[in-house]
């Protein structure tokens, strides 16, 4: 009886040990597991401040365009103003000012009754009269400059042309400068203008340099 007490102890002494072991071994397991867990969350912590990083990375990225865009801006508008005024300066020096000019010198040629052969944009110098010189039939442009673009074909005009060529000829209205000399003024007028915008814009450039 004794022995089978004794092994019967010993039995459950053992079985006791093995359960606390094992209930010790748990521990260790759910402690190791919440370990564990901290680590995941710190770890997805600083992941979230990684994230917050490159936010304001970000930010900070599209400001530098967002400035960079502005100091493009008076460079564009200077470079625009410029070629704007190189234009209609070459369009009033070269075109409208010699047009008009043109035309006042047959303030003193032959008079004569034409028709308009063919018209169009008269301005720009693609309209046609026909008349007699000389006993001639001649059919001559009208030069750039000129009015009378609404007048159909076969309206009488009044022209003068040069008596050595009947081919330079202009309509008397026109003999005084025309529409040339307007546009001489207003090209002339907008090309100061910007020329001005231009100026404006390099006195602005060159205060953000020095700030």
């Amino acid at each position: 009886m004794t022995g089978l007490n004794g092994t019967v102890d010993g039995g459950g002494s053992g079985a006791r040990t093995g359960s606390g072991a094992g209930a010790a071994g748990g521990r260790r397991s759910r402690n190791a597991g919440s370990a564990g867990n901290g680590s995941g969350k710190a770890g997805n912590g600083n992941a979230e401040s990684g994230s917050g990083n490159a936010g304001a990375g970000g930010w900070g990225g599209r400001a530098g365009v967002h400035e960079t865009g502005q100091h493009l801006g008076p460079r564009a508008s200077l470079l625009m103003s410029l070629a704007s005024a190189l234009l209609l300066g070459a369009l009033s020096a070269l075109v409208m000012f010699p047009a008009a000019q043109h035309l006042r010198s047959l303030q003193g040629g032959e008079r004569a009754r034409a028709t308009l052969h063919t018209a169009g944009a008269c301005m720009t110098g693609q309209c046609k009269v026909t008349f007699e010189a000389d006993g001639q039939t001649v059919v001559a442009d009208l030069p750039v400059g000129s009015g009378g673009g609404k007048s159909s074909v076969g309206a009488a005009v009044d022209v003068r042309y040069q008596a050595d060529d009947p081919r330079v000829v202009a309509r008397t209205q026109d003999t005084g400068g025309g529409g040339a000399a307007l546009l001489a003024w207003l090209t002339a007028g907008a090309a100061v203008f910007f020329l001005a915008l231009s100026g404006a814009a390099a006195i602005f450039l060159a205060r953000q340099r020095r700030t």
